[in-house]
């Protein structure tokens, strides 16, 4: 059972790094839409960040941007990967 869960790990971690560069593509989309973006404090305001950049686009075009969605599910499988993969990994 340990292989499964370090390969459930090892996913998780390209999922991880997806979610990450959505996210950064999503803070330059907003900073491109002239919202100040604390640079200083980015990880504190990710949800925030990813709340705005929603609200946005859906009033633009009147459904959320195409990063929106991408991220969620990035990061959930991230989530779920990492969970599972542990779970096998301390049983």
């Amino acid at each position: 059972m340990t292989e499964i869960g370090n390969i459930l790990i090892g996913l998780a971690i390209p999922c991880a790094a997806i979610g990450v560069a959505l996210m950064m593509a999503m803070v330059g989309a907003l900073k491109a839409r002239g919202h100040k973006i604390n640079w200083a404090l980015l990880r504190l305001y990710v949800p925030m960040y990813v709340g705005q950049y929603r609200e946005v686009t859906i009033r633009e075009s009147g459904r959320p941007g195409p990063l929106f969605y991408p991220f969620v599910v990035s990061m959930n499988s991230a989530l779920l990967l990492a969970v599972l993969g542990l779970v096998l990994e301390l049983r």
